[in-house]
Formats: structure tokens, C-alpha cells, sequence
């Protein structure tokens, strides 16, 4: 399932939900275009320990895209509020 989903990420800015095995949003962040920013975190292998433990821990993504970056931004700080995730 994720493998697919990293397969179609949107081509756009917006935020990205990472969750783990129980279906738990465990990180949320936003990028200026989502394909670049989702695809570092399993690309680049010079994460820091914090990083590491996340990316361990992604089973599953969720996409919202937005108009722009500063949209993304905005509802990347409501998520963040809503959802208390471990790793942000």
C-alpha cells in the first residue's frame, strides 16, 4: 500500500500524513511540491536518529493538496494541533 502510494503522489504543494501499523498519524509536514519532499525521507540515508525511528515506523501516507505553499502551511500547523503527532 505505501509503495503504491509513493507510486502517485500528487504533483503538487500540500501537506503529507504519515501514519504507522495502527493507523495513527505519527508526523504530518507540507512541501512546496509533495513528490521531492516525501520521496527524501526514503531516499537520503543521512536522516538524523529522529528521522530514522520515523521513517522505521511509516506504514501508510496520506496526501492533501493545497493552491500553494503558504495554504500548506497554514493546514499543516491545523493538523499538527488537531492530531498531536509523536514525531512533530
Amino acid at each position: 500500500m505505501l509503495m503504491e502510494k509513493l507510486k502517485n503522489i500528487p504533483k503538487s504543494s500540500g501537506c503529507y500524513l504519515f501514519k504507522d501499523k495502527k493507523g495513527q498519524i505519527i508526523y504530518v509536514g507540507k512541501a512546496k511540491f509533495l513528490p521531492s519532499r516525501v520521496k527524501s525521507y526514503f531516499s537520503n540515508k543521512n536522516h538524523s536518529s529522529k528521522t530514522k525511528m520515523l521513517v522505521e515506523n511509516i506504514i501508510d501516507v496520506d496526501f492533501v493538496t493545497t493552491l500553494d505553499e503558504n495554504s500548506a502551511l497554514v493546514l499543516e500547523n491545523d493538523l499538527i494541533k488537531s492530531y498531536r503527532p509523536k514525531y512533530n
